[in-house]
């Protein structure tokens, strides 16, 4: 894809998952990109860069950190993550975020040639679906559990089970929580998952490591600001959990150190007494096929390794990058040795989870 057709696709994009605002810059920078604008000069050098680096998101993330640190006032008056009451996106909307990229493209190229160099959402909905996998794990496998993550970004889901989730008339987590997520599944809740939440009101958490190529602290100005950042000025439902999480991270430590996923999991052993646990959410795109096949081969020496006093599991929540996708990206599990099970699906920012007739 070229560039200008990334930022087209991701125009469709926010405006199929509701980010009115988004779809009118995407499409605005596409334009520009074509035009030979501002934007085409800030974006020199990617031309060629391949869909998988999620450019767009970069880029609208660099200048949505200007609106936040209050180097764009012009512009911040249409991102309802910067301002109050806002004023809905109009003609003069792109006119101002164009201003913006033509006056700091020097600080923007530094941005995006900066680690990290993948976007650095951490989501914090995909907590409900991770959680849902894990409730899967731990009652089939109930030991306390070690929660190790790959691409953990800042750490921010390494606490979920300190998030609340809630649906209809039945939730899971501590109800004090500053995370409260709620309509977190659509539709019928699996038998599976209401038996464990019943079973496993609390989950115990007893490790919290991590690895990224290029962690965050989620506890210093600099870290906050960039998972701030990165996710959409219109959308306060995501804003809100991601401001619970940093509460959170105050008071729950986890380490999350730097380093790719193979050699994170070349270092990790089965302990007896307790029940490890790799899980992931939308971070396989950003790594490289190779890569990839040796993570594989350390997952598979680990649920080889699994035994009923030192269990293993592996969860993740990841798209395919097919047309499958339209259906949500999928929920899967492997407890022990057992085969790769698709457990449910969500949208892609985790909330809501669901059921897939195509999976079962």
């Amino acid at each position: 894809m070229t560039l200008i057709s990334q930022f087209e696709y991701q125009t469709k994009v926010c405006a199929k998952l509701d980010s009115p605002l988004y779809a009118a810059l995407a499409a605005g920078i596409a334009r520009d990109i074509d035009a030979g604008g501002p934007c085409a000069k800030a974006l020199s050098g990617f031309e060629n860069s391949h869909r998988d680096s999620v450019v767009p998101l970069r880029f609208l993330a660099a200048v949505h950190a200007l609106v936040l640190s209050g180097a764009a006032p012009d512009l911040a008056r249409y991102y309802p993550s910067a301002t109050p009451q806002p004023d809905p996106p109009d003609a003069d909307t792109w006119p101002a975020f164009r201003a913006v990229v033509a006056e700091q493209i020097d600080w923007i190229a530094t941005w995006l040639d900066t680690p990290p160099r993948a976007p650095q959402t951490n989501e914090v909905g995909r907590a409900v679906p991770l959680l849902a996998g894990l409730l899967a794990a731990v009652d089939a496998i109930p030991l306390p559990v070690r929660l190790l993550e790959l691409g953990s970004s800042a750490g921010l889901n390494l606490r979920a089970d300190q998030f609340r989730w809630r649906t209809g008339d039945l939730d899971w987590g501590p109800p004090d929580s500053p995370v409260d997520i709620g309509d977190a599944w659509r539709g019928p809740v699996p038998d599976w998952l209401t038996a464990a939440v019943r079973r496993h009101p609390r989950l115990d958490v007893i490790e919290r490591r991590g690895c990224d190529p290029a962690p965050l602290d989620p506890l210093t100005p600099r870290g906050a600001l960039t998972l701030r950042s990165y996710l959409w000025p219109d959308q306060s439902g995501r804003a809100e959990r991601l401001a619970g999480a940093l509460r959170v991270a105050e008071r729950v430590p986890a380490d999350v150190i730097a380093s790719g996923a193979k050699e994170f999991l070349a270092e990790v052993n089965l302990i007896p007494g307790t029940l490890t646990v790799v899980w992931h959410s939308v971070m396989r795109q950003y790594v490289d096929p190779v890569e990839w096949r040796a993570v594989t081969a350390e997952l598979d020496r680990l649920a080889d390794a699994g035994t009923p006093d030192a269990g293993f599991a592996h969860i993740a929540f990841e798209g395919q990058n097919n047309s499958d996708d339209r259906h949500g990206f999928r929920l899967t599990a492997r407890i022990g040795n057992a085969p790769e099970t698709v457990l449910a699906r969500a949208h892609p920012h985790g909330v809501p989870a669901y059921l897939h007739p195509a999976d079962f």
